[in-house]
Protein backbone atom coordinates (compact mmCIF):
# COMPACT_ATOMS: atom_id res chain seq x y z
CA UNK A 1 0.00 0.00 0.00
CA UNK A 2 1.26 3.50 -0.81
CA UNK A 3 -0.45 5.01 2.24
CA UNK A 4 -1.53 3.04 5.28
CA UNK A 5 -3.22 4.73 8.24
CA UNK A 6 -3.80 2.63 11.36
CA UNK A 7 -5.75 3.72 14.45
CA UNK A 8 -4.86 7.38 13.82
CA UNK A 9 -5.80 9.81 16.59
CA UNK A 10 -5.19 13.54 17.03
CA UNK A 11 -6.36 15.33 20.17
CA UNK A 12 -6.59 19.08 20.78
CA UNK A 13 -7.31 19.61 24.46
CA UNK A 14 -10.46 17.59 25.09
CA UNK A 15 -11.43 17.36 21.41
CA UNK A 16 -10.67 14.30 19.30
CA UNK A 17 -10.12 15.97 15.92
CA UNK A 18 -9.25 12.54 14.49
CA UNK A 19 -10.62 9.59 16.41
CA UNK A 20 -8.96 6.18 15.78
CA UNK A 21 -9.42 6.02 12.01
CA UNK A 22 -7.83 3.41 9.73
CA UNK A 23 -7.71 3.22 5.94
CA UNK A 24 -5.40 2.44 3.03
CA UNK A 25 -4.75 4.20 -0.28
CA UNK A 26 -3.40 2.12 -3.14
CA UNK A 27 -1.26 2.92 -6.14
CA UNK A 28 -3.32 3.46 -9.27
CA UNK A 29 -6.40 4.92 -7.60
CA UNK A 30 -7.85 8.32 -6.78
CA UNK A 31 -9.23 8.28 -3.25
CA UNK A 32 -11.84 10.87 -2.34
CA UNK A 33 -11.44 12.07 1.25
CA UNK A 34 -14.71 13.65 2.36
CA UNK A 35 -16.33 15.16 5.41
CA UNK A 36 -18.06 18.33 6.62
CA UNK A 37 -16.05 21.29 7.92
CA UNK A 38 -14.31 20.34 11.14
CA UNK A 39 -14.54 16.61 10.49
CA UNK A 40 -10.75 16.12 10.62
CA UNK A 41 -9.87 15.88 6.92
CA UNK A 42 -7.17 18.55 6.81
CA UNK A 43 -5.70 17.37 10.12
CA UNK A 44 -5.41 13.83 8.76
CA UNK A 45 -3.74 15.02 5.55
CA UNK A 46 -1.27 17.16 7.51
CA UNK A 47 -0.34 14.14 9.61
CA UNK A 48 0.19 12.00 6.49
CA UNK A 49 2.47 14.65 5.02
CA UNK A 50 4.43 15.04 8.26
CA UNK A 51 3.29 18.60 9.02
CA UNK A 52 1.57 17.52 12.24
CA UNK A 53 2.40 14.77 14.75
CA UNK A 54 -0.32 12.35 15.83
CA UNK A 55 -1.18 11.41 19.42
CA UNK A 56 -1.76 7.76 18.61
CA UNK A 57 -1.63 5.42 15.66
CA UNK A 58 0.66 4.70 12.74
CA UNK A 59 0.98 6.36 9.32
CA UNK A 60 3.09 4.71 6.64
CA UNK A 61 3.93 6.22 3.24
CA UNK A 62 5.45 3.78 0.74
CA UNK A 63 6.53 1.60 3.66
CA UNK A 64 8.11 4.43 5.69
CA UNK A 65 6.77 5.39 9.12
CA UNK A 66 6.06 9.13 8.91
CA UNK A 67 7.12 9.60 12.55
CA UNK A 68 10.22 7.39 12.53
CA UNK A 69 11.44 8.19 9.00
CA UNK A 70 9.98 11.63 8.21
CA UNK A 71 12.42 12.65 5.46
CA UNK A 72 12.05 9.38 3.54
CA UNK A 73 8.24 9.61 3.76
CA UNK A 74 8.07 13.29 2.80
CA UNK A 75 10.30 12.75 -0.22
CA UNK A 76 7.59 10.50 -1.65
CA UNK A 77 4.68 12.91 -1.12
CA UNK A 78 3.47 15.87 -3.17
CA UNK A 79 1.13 18.15 -1.22
CA UNK A 80 -1.24 20.91 -2.33
CA UNK A 81 -2.75 22.41 0.85
CA UNK A 82 -6.16 24.08 0.94
CA UNK A 83 -4.62 27.54 1.45
CA UNK A 84 -1.96 27.42 -1.24
CA UNK A 85 1.19 29.19 0.13
CA UNK A 86 3.23 30.84 -2.63
CA UNK A 87 5.97 33.49 -2.91
CA UNK A 88 3.95 36.10 -4.78
CA UNK A 89 6.95 38.26 -5.64
CA UNK A 90 8.58 35.39 -7.54
CA UNK A 91 7.95 34.57 -11.20
CA UNK A 92 6.19 31.30 -12.01
CA UNK A 93 9.16 29.59 -13.61
CA UNK A 94 11.55 31.03 -11.03
CA UNK A 95 9.42 29.69 -8.18
CA UNK A 96 9.12 26.23 -9.72
CA UNK A 97 12.88 26.07 -10.32
CA UNK A 98 13.46 27.13 -6.71
CA UNK A 99 11.09 24.40 -5.47
CA UNK A 100 12.72 21.81 -7.72
CA UNK A 101 16.08 22.73 -6.19
CA UNK A 102 14.72 22.10 -2.69
CA UNK A 103 13.70 18.62 -3.83
CA UNK A 104 17.11 18.09 -5.46
CA UNK A 105 15.41 17.38 -8.78
CA UNK A 106 17.77 16.34 -11.58
CA UNK A 107 17.56 18.34 -14.81
CA UNK A 108 15.56 21.16 -13.21
CA UNK A 109 14.83 23.09 -16.41
CA UNK A 110 13.38 20.06 -18.19
CA UNK A 111 11.20 19.06 -15.22
CA UNK A 112 9.91 22.60 -14.72
CA UNK A 113 8.97 22.84 -18.41
CA UNK A 114 7.16 19.51 -18.13
CA UNK A 115 5.10 20.63 -15.15
CA UNK A 116 4.33 24.00 -16.76
CA UNK A 117 2.97 22.13 -19.78
CA UNK A 118 0.96 19.58 -17.77
CA UNK A 119 -0.76 22.24 -15.65
CA UNK A 120 -1.46 24.69 -18.50
CA UNK A 121 0.84 27.45 -17.24
CA UNK A 122 2.67 27.95 -20.54
CA UNK A 123 1.33 31.43 -21.30
CA UNK A 124 1.92 32.57 -17.70
CA UNK A 125 5.36 31.09 -17.01
CA UNK A 126 7.12 34.49 -17.07
CA UNK A 127 4.56 36.33 -14.91
CA UNK A 128 4.88 37.15 -11.24
CA UNK A 129 2.76 34.83 -9.09
CA UNK A 130 1.12 37.86 -7.45
CA UNK A 131 -0.21 38.95 -10.85
CA UNK A 132 -2.02 35.67 -11.46
CA UNK A 133 -5.69 34.95 -10.87
CA UNK A 134 -6.62 32.57 -8.06
CA UNK A 135 -7.18 29.80 -10.57
CA UNK A 136 -3.70 30.13 -12.06
CA UNK A 137 -2.12 30.37 -8.61
CA UNK A 138 -3.84 27.07 -7.88
CA UNK A 139 -2.18 25.62 -10.98
CA UNK A 140 1.20 26.80 -9.73
CA UNK A 141 0.54 25.00 -6.44
CA UNK A 142 -0.39 21.83 -8.29
CA UNK A 143 2.75 22.08 -10.43
CA UNK A 144 5.00 22.39 -7.34
CA UNK A 145 3.31 19.36 -5.77
CA UNK A 146 4.20 17.24 -8.81
CA UNK A 147 7.69 18.62 -9.51
CA UNK A 148 9.68 15.86 -7.81
CA UNK A 149 7.54 13.10 -9.35
CA UNK A 150 6.20 11.83 -6.00
CA UNK A 151 4.55 8.43 -5.60
CA UNK A 152 1.76 9.94 -3.50
CA UNK A 153 -0.19 13.14 -4.24
CA UNK A 154 -2.34 14.74 -1.53
CA UNK A 155 -4.59 17.44 -2.92
CA UNK A 156 -6.78 19.60 -0.67
CA UNK A 157 -9.43 21.42 -2.75
CA UNK A 158 -7.31 21.33 -5.97
CA UNK A 159 -9.96 22.97 -8.21
CA UNK A 160 -10.74 25.85 -5.85
CA UNK A 161 -10.96 29.11 -7.79
CA UNK A 162 -10.84 27.53 -11.25
CA UNK A 163 -13.33 28.41 -13.97
CA UNK A 164 -15.48 25.58 -15.49
CA UNK A 165 -13.09 24.95 -18.38
CA UNK A 166 -10.07 24.85 -16.07
CA UNK A 167 -11.90 22.47 -13.72
CA UNK A 168 -12.44 19.99 -16.56
CA UNK A 169 -8.74 20.16 -17.50
CA UNK A 170 -7.46 19.71 -13.93
CA UNK A 171 -9.92 16.89 -13.23
CA UNK A 172 -8.63 15.04 -16.29
CA UNK A 173 -5.06 15.63 -15.15
CA UNK A 174 -5.89 14.19 -11.72
CA UNK A 175 -7.51 11.13 -13.31
CA UNK A 176 -4.44 10.61 -15.50
CA UNK A 177 -2.14 10.95 -12.48
CA UNK A 178 -4.27 8.44 -10.61
CA UNK A 179 -3.36 5.74 -13.13
CA UNK A 180 0.30 5.84 -12.13
CA UNK A 181 0.29 7.30 -8.60
CA UNK A 182 -1.68 7.28 -5.38
CA UNK A 183 -3.90 10.37 -5.22
CA UNK A 184 -5.80 11.44 -2.10
CA UNK A 185 -8.27 14.17 -3.02
CA UNK A 186 -10.24 16.28 -0.56
CA UNK A 187 -13.03 18.46 -1.92
CA UNK A 188 -16.39 19.98 -0.99
CA UNK A 189 -17.57 19.61 -4.60
CA UNK A 190 -19.19 16.19 -4.31
CA UNK A 191 -19.85 15.98 -8.05
CA UNK A 192 -16.08 16.13 -8.43
CA UNK A 193 -15.75 12.94 -6.41
CA UNK A 194 -18.05 11.08 -8.81
CA UNK A 195 -16.20 12.53 -11.81
CA UNK A 196 -12.67 11.78 -10.62
CA UNK A 197 -12.46 9.28 -7.75
CA UNK A 198 -12.42 5.49 -7.76
CA UNK A 199 -13.15 5.17 -4.06
CA UNK A 200 -14.31 7.45 -1.26
CA UNK A 201 -13.78 7.73 2.46
CA UNK A 202 -16.17 9.82 4.56
CA UNK A 203 -15.29 10.98 8.06
CA UNK A 204 -17.59 12.80 10.46
CA UNK A 205 -16.65 14.29 13.85
CA UNK A 206 -13.25 12.63 13.57
CA UNK A 207 -14.63 9.12 12.95
CA UNK A 208 -14.60 7.11 9.74
CA UNK A 209 -18.22 6.45 8.67
CA UNK A 210 -17.76 5.03 5.15
CA UNK A 211 -15.05 3.51 2.96
CA UNK A 212 -16.05 1.97 -0.38
CA UNK A 213 -15.78 2.26 -4.17
CA UNK A 214 -18.03 5.05 -5.49
CA UNK A 215 -20.76 2.86 -7.03
CA UNK A 216 -20.81 0.51 -4.05
CA UNK A 217 -21.00 3.48 -1.69
CA UNK A 218 -24.07 4.86 -3.49
CA UNK A 219 -25.83 1.50 -3.43
CA UNK A 220 -24.88 0.58 0.13
CA UNK A 221 -26.10 3.80 1.74
CA UNK A 222 -28.85 4.82 -0.68
CA UNK A 223 -31.61 4.03 1.80
CA UNK A 224 -34.27 3.20 -0.81
CA UNK A 225 -34.74 2.59 -4.52
CA UNK A 226 -36.82 5.10 -6.51
CA UNK A 227 -38.43 4.58 -9.93
CA UNK A 228 -40.23 7.32 -11.86
CA UNK A 229 -42.92 6.52 -14.42
CA UNK A 230 -45.24 8.54 -16.64
CA UNK A 231 -48.41 7.16 -18.25
CA UNK A 232 -50.53 8.62 -21.03
CA UNK A 233 -53.65 7.86 -18.99
CA UNK A 234 -54.60 8.52 -15.39
CA UNK A 235 -54.03 5.72 -12.88
CA UNK A 236 -55.46 4.77 -9.50
CA UNK A 237 -52.94 5.42 -6.71
CA UNK A 238 -54.40 2.62 -4.59
CA UNK A 239 -53.80 0.11 -7.39
CA UNK A 240 -50.29 1.45 -8.02
CA UNK A 241 -49.45 0.93 -4.34
CA UNK A 242 -50.26 -2.79 -4.72
CA UNK A 243 -47.50 -3.37 -7.30
CA UNK A 244 -45.15 -6.09 -6.07
CA UNK A 245 -42.22 -4.82 -3.92
CA UNK A 246 -43.54 -1.22 -3.93
CA UNK A 247 -43.83 0.13 -0.38
CA UNK A 248 -45.12 3.62 -1.25
CA UNK A 249 -46.21 5.77 -4.21
CA UNK A 250 -46.07 9.53 -4.74
CA UNK A 251 -47.90 11.54 -7.39
CA UNK A 252 -45.82 14.09 -9.32
CA UNK A 253 -48.86 15.38 -11.24
CA UNK A 254 -49.81 15.00 -14.93
CA UNK A 255 -49.87 11.18 -14.70
CA UNK A 256 -46.30 11.06 -13.37
CA UNK A 257 -45.55 8.83 -10.39
CA UNK A 258 -42.67 7.89 -8.13
CA UNK A 259 -42.47 4.35 -6.78
CA UNK A 260 -40.37 3.56 -3.69
CA UNK A 261 -38.88 0.18 -2.85
CA UNK A 262 -36.22 -1.23 -0.55
CA UNK A 263 -32.62 -0.24 -1.26
CA UNK A 264 -31.05 -2.27 -4.05
CA UNK A 265 -34.36 -3.41 -5.58
CA UNK A 266 -35.06 -2.54 -9.22
CA UNK A 267 -38.84 -2.52 -9.62
CA UNK A 268 -39.03 -1.27 -13.20
CA UNK A 269 -40.10 -4.71 -14.48
CA UNK A 270 -42.98 -4.84 -11.97
CA UNK A 271 -44.14 -1.31 -12.87
CA UNK A 272 -43.99 -2.12 -16.58
CA UNK A 273 -45.91 -5.39 -16.08
CA UNK A 274 -48.59 -3.46 -14.16
CA UNK A 275 -48.92 -0.97 -17.04
CA UNK A 276 -49.33 -3.79 -19.58
CA UNK A 277 -51.88 -5.63 -17.42
CA UNK A 278 -53.93 -2.47 -16.94
CA UNK A 279 -53.58 -1.23 -20.54
CA UNK A 280 -51.70 1.91 -19.57
CA UNK A 281 -49.48 3.55 -22.18
CA UNK A 282 -45.99 3.91 -20.72
CA UNK A 283 -44.38 7.20 -21.77
CA UNK A 284 -41.40 7.14 -19.43
CA UNK A 285 -39.79 4.73 -16.98
CA UNK A 286 -36.45 5.18 -15.27
CA UNK A 287 -34.66 4.39 -12.05
CA UNK A 288 -33.30 7.34 -10.10
CA UNK A 289 -29.55 7.31 -9.50
CA UNK A 290 -28.41 8.20 -6.01
CA UNK A 291 -25.46 10.56 -5.83
CA UNK A 292 -22.47 10.83 -3.51
CA UNK A 293 -24.17 13.97 -2.20
CA UNK A 294 -27.17 11.89 -1.06
CA UNK A 295 -24.88 9.47 0.77
CA UNK A 296 -22.82 12.31 2.27
CA UNK A 297 -25.90 14.02 3.69
CA UNK A 298 -27.23 10.76 5.07
CA UNK A 299 -23.99 9.94 6.89
CA UNK A 300 -23.05 13.41 8.17
CA UNK A 301 -26.37 14.99 9.22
Amino acid sequence: MSVKVTNLTKIYGLQHAVDHISFEARKGEVLGFLGPNGAGKTTTMKIITGYLPQNEGLVEVCGFDVSASPMEARARVGYLPEHNPLYREMYVREYLAFTAGLHEVKNVSKQVDKMVERTGLGSHRHKQIGELSKGYRQRVGLAQAMLHDPEVLILDEPTSGLDPNQIVEIRQLIKDLGKEKTVILSTHILGEVEAVCDRAIIINKGKLVADAPIQELKQQFAGQSVVTAEFAESADKNLLAKIKNVHSVKSLGRNQWQFFAASGQDIRAEVFAFAVANRLTMLELHKAEHSVEDVFQQLTK
